[in-house]
């Protein structure tokens, strides 16, 4: 796999991943898409990988889709948005809500665009106390994508969502944790320290019935009690049957740590 525009890794079970091009603050295209859908690929067969963390390079986490990529100049036809949506930014955005693992994003910076709603789409946001959050699509009158729309209203309400979506105000790290957008804040050199921890944990824990967690905390939202309860019944059947639970009860009775192997 030859990669220019991302940098990966996999080392104890974890997958990092590093979008690297910090002259453009890590803003998308479309070699950057590719080579991220290459090593997305990649994580999903392989079945050592516990845990996936992403972050950028540089200042700053990713400024969204870089507009030198998709620019319009007088007298040209216009770029089709909705194409470079459905073959890269909603691949993305699927597959960071539904791969079974955790996934934990570290913002180094700014994330603005698809950038803030790439960070938001994982499962754990910790955010380095300079980085903010920026819905920028409004600057260009355009619509928020990559998830917005579904995910901030979800996370902070509708009046604060709308708000930061038509104003495109800047939301700082200490207000994005303050709302319950983001997880945790950290000192800027201390987030990759903060990060490595967090992936670390999830490297030894059971993997499957995180997964499970995840799929019923999402399903959550559009399910009614009773077909959540049917849920709940349904994945803690699946879940009992894990060797990673004979193992937890086995550790629990034992008095000693577990020794997950996320199957």
């Amino acid at each position: 796999m030859e990669l220019n525009n991302v940098l990966f890794e996999v080392t104890d079970r974890v997958a990092r991943v590093t979008l690297n091009r910090p002259e453009k603050l890590n803003s998308f295209n479309e070699g950057m898409h590719r080579e991220l859908q290459q090593v997305m690929d990649a994580i999903l067969a392989d079945d050592t990988v516990r845990v996936l963390l992403l972050t950028g390079s540089g200042r700053g986490f990713c400024a969204g889709q870089d507009l030198d990529d998709r620019k319009v100049l007088p007298g040209e036809a216009p770029v089709d948005l909705g194409y470079t949506l459905e073959n890269y930014y909603n691949p993305l955005i699927r597959t960071l809500s539904t791969i079974e693992m955790p996934v934990i994003c570290a913002v180094n910076g700014v994330a603005a665009g698809a950038g803030a709603n790439i960070a938001l789409a994982c499962d754990i946001v910790i955010a380095a106390r300079s980085a903010k959050f920026i819905q920028a699509f409004c600057k260009l009158g355009l619509v928020p994508d990559s998830g917005g729309t579904y995910i901030l209203p979800r996370l902070i309400g509708r009046a604060r969502a709308t708000a930061i979506s038509l104003l495109g105000t800047p939301v700082t790290a200490e207000q994005a944790l303050e709302w319950g957008l983001i997880w945790d804040v950290v000192d800027d050199d201390k987030l990759p320290e903060e990060a490595d921890a967090i992936a670390g944990h999830f490297s030894t824990q059971p993997t499957k019935g995180l997964a499970y967690i995840k799929k019923a905390l999402r399903a959550s939202f559009d399910n009614s009690l009773d077909q959540q309860l049917d849920l709940e019944r349904d994945y803690q059947r699946a879940a009992g049957l894990t060797d990673d639970y004979r193992e937890g009860v086995a550790a629990f009775l034992e008095k000693r740590q577990p020794k997950f192997t996320g199957k």
